[in-house]
């Protein structure tokens, strides 16, 4: 059984009459050419039956028609949530996506990085979950067209899609006030991401404007996992419990505490109210169903590649240094007054 070889560009180049670069540009809509020389391209290409190679034509125009996605961890629901966000604008947009999970470490997060200076991605959607050691920002200015979402890299001058985290801490802080609670555990990220920062400063302000000096808030420090989680837990009850509230800074935590919680039969919201952060994962199957701020996962996604391609990347001045969407409080039944000693 013999195979058809299929038709060359170079086929058409010869059967028109023309050379390679002049079939190559004017399927590529750069060179204008007569009319009869355009007729006999289109008529070779007919008879040849010949199909250009999608690939081939965009590295010819020096672009991918790609676009990066740079995300932590594709298992952690929200950046699951994201990436899902961005694959579906995309399409909506007959652009491919290039997904790459760094683990949350610094070296990965720079490979793909340069993965835009070598003419990869026409555009990269750059997501971390940590602290910035110096090394990101100044490649992600040298790159250009990156769009930051969800978390911080202090000094890169590029557009960025966050949330309005310091709203969300203090629609939390108002909510526990309400509710009593003055004594308020926070358990989030490294002060030193935007983040963490933010929560925990909503929160405060909302503490204290009910409760004023007598308003107590402590912190712990750690990774937005399940893990941090049960770790945060654990010192918690070490610690003899120094807050009627937990403020979980992410979902993830917020699993990792009422885990457990439920082993040393601490009940919620009983014993200890708790409250997390994203809402991206199935908190309303717990028992009780956990109070959340949600934030607009799928909008960060979709607006990040609106940001990306719509940027006049030629002028730096034009960037939008931050840009917030809005949070809310979806209140369940993990949050009741203190109980009494």
């Amino acid at each position: 059984m013999s195979v058809r070889k299929l038709t060359s560009i170079k086929d058409v180049a010869k059967a028109a009459g023309v050379s390679v670069t002049t079939v190559s540009r004017y399927l590529n809509r750069t060179l204008d050419l007569p009319l009869p020389t355009r007729t006999r391209i289109d008529e070779a290409i007919k008879s040849l039956d010949y199909r250009p190679n999608p690939h081939a034509r965009r590295l010819s125009r020096g672009r991918a028609e790609t676009i990066g996605l740079v995300v932590p961890d594709i298992s952690n629901p929200f950046f699951a949530t994201l990436v899902a966000a961005v694959e579906e604008e995309a399409d909506r947009r007959s652009l491919a996506v290039s997904l790459h999970a760094t683990l949350n470490r610094p070296g990965r997060e720079i490979t793909y990085l340069q993965l835009i200076e070598h003419n990869h991605v026409d555009g990269l959607i750059f997501a971390t979950n940590h602290h910035d050691d110096g090394l990101l920002a100044p490649l992600i200015n040298r790159t250009g067209k990156v769009v930051v979402v969800d978390e911080d890299v202090p000094g890169a001058l590029v557009p960025k899609i966050l949330c309005d985290n310091e709203n969300g801490g203090y629609l939390v802080g108002q909510h526990l006030a309400a509710n009593a609670h003055r004594r308020v555990l926070f358990v989030g990220g490294s002060p030193e991401m935007l983040s963490a920062h933010r929560r925990r400063q909503g929160l405060s302000r909302a503490l204290n404007e009910r409760f004023g000096d007598d308003a107590e808030l402590t912190a712990y420090a750690g990774d937005y996992t399940v893990d941090y989680g049960r770790e945060a837990a654990r010192r918690f009850l070490r610690e003899d419990r120094p807050g009627s509230a937990i403020f979980a800074s992410s979902d993830e935590i917020a699993i990792g505490l009422i885990e457990v919680f439920k082993e040393t039969a601490v009940s919620v919201p009983e014993d200890v109210s708790v409250v997390g952060f994203d809402d991206v994962s199935p908190l309303h199957l717990f028992a009780p169903p956990i109070t959340t701020v949600r934030q607009p996962v799928r909008e960060i996604g979709k607006r990040a590649l609106e940001v990306l391609l719509e940027t006049n990347w030629q002028d730096p001045g034009s960037f939008a240094s931050e840009e917030l969407l809005p949070v809310e409080i979806v209140v369940r039944n993990s949050v009741a007054p203190p109980a009494k000693p």
